[in-house]
């Protein structure tokens, strides 16, 4: 059901990369009260990504679909991403964007079937 798109600037080494994945799995699962046997991540590194004019410091743009997203909790959840964003990368919470998308059940398909 989640599904959390990461693309930075910035180089991760193979390593970062899997560690990324686990934290932003693990993260995005509690935050959404969600099973983690759900939860899939993304990430794309090493993009040219320009943030306020600047492209020489790293910078993320990250998405986070799910089922059932609760709007109330958009501000927490931005928080929450961030602030693992910034200890798994060292990218700065203000050059991090995230777009939230609640999608409908019949519009989420897994295993031949839509939930």
């Amino acid at each position: 059901m989640p599904l959390l798109k990461i693309q930075t600037s910035c180089h991760l080494e193979a390593a970062q990369k899997k560690c990324l994945l686990q934290r932003m799995s693990l993260t995005t699962a509690e935050a959404l009260g969600k099973s983690e046997n759900y939860v899939m991540v993304i990430v794309e590194d090493e993009l040219c990504l320009s943030f306020a004019g600047n492209d020489e410091l790293a910078s993320a743009y990250l998405e986070l679909k799910s089922i059932d997203l609760p709007e109330e909790q958009t501000a927490s959840l931005s928080a929450t991403l961030c602030q693992a964003m910034e200890a798994e990368t060292g990218i700065a919470s203000e050059r991090i964007y995230i777009a939230f998308s609640n999608i409908e059940r019949h519009l989420w398909g897994w295993n031949q079937e839509t939930f």
